[in-house]
Parts: structure tokens; sequence; C-alpha cells
């Protein structure tokens, strides 16, 4: 138990001791020599505890301190109870900090943070793999010579931190990163790096929509403003001029219509959030229909167009959406393939899932334009795409389409060979098949 110190208790202890000492020295006659006697005895007795003290602080593995009496007690136990009250404020400090990292490490930014030089501190996991940063290899180092991106270096020393920049990853040049400090504390920094990969790119689609739908509006409206300026004021046209005039005009507005109900499909299926997939679609029928459309578009070019479809197979989904999907991807191959091709459509179970191919041997498609076919507007071959009059927008809505149906688009392609495009859906989607398909399965 801590009893608090007395000095004037501590001072009676003193003055008794050398009075005792006195009296010895009285008694055999030395007084003088019994108090320094006495003087040396405490000061020895002193040095002793200073020892203890100090292998107790410096080598001693044990928390309590020595046994000691009068003053001693007094110095030990402060020294214990400072100790205590300092293990249990590192120990406060220690969890504070390692809730700091564990919050900063689930940050889903890179965090680093500086001193006022810029050198690392400390930084979380993101940062180490976003911007190749070591830890606590690279610590005292300077952000700007570990990350030597000539914007980032003078965003970084003109000090002007009011708006981020976005500035390509060290690591990966697809990458594109945001960068932004904050000054906090004694003139620390805190340095978040952000991926806006996405945003940029979807920012990058945003504007080629608009320049394209732009463009692609703006060629047949020109063709017929063009042919209706050439009309004279009395609206008489010679009938060779007025035929072909009619006739390009015709096109072109068919040409807009198209463009712009594609435009509202592509709006509608992104705006719809319906996964409610209680109705059973008759897919067998309803390619039935498109098998006619699409042998009324192929009066011209004479393709071979064979059609294998399981007649039970049905699926549950969203009718409307999967008839967009499957006549894109139909009506695309007449177009595309050139005359007179071979076209094979096939809708048939798999495992347990059904799968719908189109397969042709058209000019096929190089691999370096496979992973865009799906964005809008974009075109392998823009002219031969303006003759046939495709709007650019049918894969694009063949993607979301398959997107609300737990699927994806696949496309199999080799040039002067032919193509394929095809799709998955899941069994959970299968809503009847044959008892032949089964038995076969």
């Amino acid at each position: 138990m801590y009893y608090p110190f007395s000095r004037s208790g501590t001072l009676l202890k003193l003055a008794a001791y050398f009075t005792l000492c006195a009296i010895f020295g009285a008694y055999v006659g030395h007084i003088g020599w019994a108090i320094a006697l006495g003087a040396m005895c405490l000061l020895v007795l002193s040095y002793r505890q200073l020892f203890r003290l100090n292998h107790w602080l410096w080598h001693s593995k044990k928390m309590t301190p020595p046994v000691s009496e009068g003053l001693w007690s007094y110095i030990y136990e402060g020294i214990y109870v400072m100790q205590r009250r300092d293990r249990r404020k590192r120990k406060e400090l220690s969890k504070m900090v390692k809730r700091f990292r564990e919050g900063s490490e689930a940050l889903p930014d890179a965090t680093v943070v500086l001193d006022e030089d810029g050198a690392i501190v400390w930084c979380n996991k993101l940062a180490r793999f976003s911007l190749g940063l070591r830890f606590p290899q690279d610590f005292g180092r300077r952000i700007d010579n570990l990350i030597r991106h000539p914007k980032f270096l003078d965003y970084f020393h003109a000090r002007e931190f009011d708006k981020p920049i976005e500035v390509q990853s060290p690591l990966n040049q697809d990458k594109i990163l945001e960068y932004r400090f904050i000054p906090y504390g004694d003139k620390q920094l805190l340095l978040i790096a952000r991926d806006v990969t996405k945003f940029v790119q979807l920012e990058q689609m945003r504007r080629d929509f608009v320049a394209n739908v732009s463009h692609e509006l703006r060629t047949p409206l020109t063709v017929i403003s063009g042919y209706l300026e050439m009309a004279p004021d009395d609206g008489q046209l010679p009938a060779s001029v007025q035929q072909k005039a009619f006739k390009e005009m015709s096109s072109q507005a068919k040409r807009m219509q198209t463009l712009i109900e594609e435009l509202l499909v592509l709006s509608r299926i992104e705006a719809n959030v319906d996964q409610q997939f209680d109705n059973v679609v008759d897919v067998p029928s309803m390619l039935q229909t498109i098998a006619t459309e699409a042998n009324t578009l192929n009066r011209e070019k004479q393709h071979e167009i064979t059609f294998s479809v399981d007649p039970q197979l049905k699926v549950y989904g969203l009718e409307t959406e999967l008839r967009s999907a499957f006549s894109n991807l139909i009506f695309n191959a007449v177009h595309y393939t050139p005359a007179p091709g071979k076209i094979e459509v096939r809708w048939q179970l798999e495992g347990e899932d059904a799968v719908f191919r189109v397969r042709d041997n058209g000019e096929g498609i190089a691999a370096k334009h496979l992973s865009r076919l799906t964005e809008r507007f974009y075109r392998v071959d823009k002219a031969r795409s303006r003759r046939t009059g495709g709007s650019g927008l049918g894969l694009a809505i063949v993607k979301h389409v398959l997107s609300h149906h737990n699927s994806q688009l696949m496309i199999d392609s080799e040039v002067n060979v032919g193509s394929e495009f095809w799709f998955i859906l899941s069994s959970e989607l299968v809503a009847t098949v044959s008892p032949q398909t089964l038995k076969q399965g």
C-alpha cells in the first residue's frame, strides 16, 4: 500500500539518527568521529540503494521494485507508479495507433503520411500495391524521389494543393490515379491516391457518345437538307433527280429513325432495374419470328441461314430484352457477312445451361477490336457500317441485356475465317427442356 511521503517525518528520523551517533560518541569520548562514522554509514547505505535502483531500472526483468525502507521506499514506489502509468499510456497509444492503421488499411484509397519535407512516415497496404512503395524500407525517403512523373513533381513542389491532379499510375500505365495532398497537424501532409480509371473512361465514353450521336445525326440531316436546298422554288425537279432525291432522303430518314429507336431501346434497358424473372420466355417461338424477319433481310444477299433450335428450351427472363439480344446478333450476321455466306444459329442445352450461338463465315474481326465491340458506336469498319445501315448500338444493347440476365457476350473471331457470337444463360434461368434433350444429357 502506498503512503504519502512526509518531509518532516524524514527530517525527524535523520535528526534522531545523528543524535544517537552524538550520544554514542560522548559515551566513547569521540563525538566528532562518531558523527562522521554515522554519516559515512548513511552514505554507504545510500550508494547501495543507488546501485540497487540502477540494477532494477536497467538490468532487472521484474516490474516490482526492490524491498526497502525509509526515503528509498518512497523513491522506489514513486518510480514504480510512474512506470505503470507510462506503460498504461503506451498501451493506450499503441491501441490508438493500431486502430488508426486498421482504419487506414480499410480505406479504399492509397494513403501515405508525410512530414513537412515530404519524407514518408507511414503508408497503408494499398499504397504499396498502387504506388510501388515499400514499408518500412522506404521510411524517411522523400515521396518525390519515388514517384517521378513530371506532372506529379510539379504539383508537389508548387505546394498548391487546392485541387487534385490525375496522373498515370507508376506501376500500370493503363491506370489513372487522382493525387490529393491534405495538410494537417504540425506541417505534415496526407497523400491520398485514388484509382479513377473507370471515371475517366466513363467521361471519355460520354464525350465520345455525344460526339458520335451528333455525327451520326448530322450526316443524314446534311443529305436531306442538301436535296431540299437543291429543289427550285416552284418545286419542279427533273424526274430522274426527283426519284434519286426522294430515295436518298427516305433512306437517310429511315437511318435516323433506326438510330433514335435504338437509342431509346438502349436507354430503357439501362434504366430498367426489374430483376423479376417470373415470366417464361418462349425462345423457340421468338426465334421463329426472328427467322422470318432475317429471311426478309436476306433477300438481296441470299445467305444460307440454318436454325438449330431446341423446340422446348425456354427460359425465365425479360422477353423484350431477350428479343433485342437475339435479333441484334442474328441481323448483324446477315448485314455484315459478305454474300453469299453461311450463317448458323443454335439454341441448345449444353450441360445444364442454355446456350445461344450465331456463327458466320464472314470476313472475321481482328483481335485488337474484340474487347471494344460492345462500346456504343464503335465500328471496326465505319464505311462498311454506313453502307449496311448499322447504328453502332446493337452490341451495346446485347451487352446490357445479358448483364440483366447475369450473362455476358463472348466473341470468337478469326480474320478471313468467320466469327461466332455466343452467350450462356445459367441453369437457374432454364424453365423447360424437351425430354429428349434430358435423355441426351
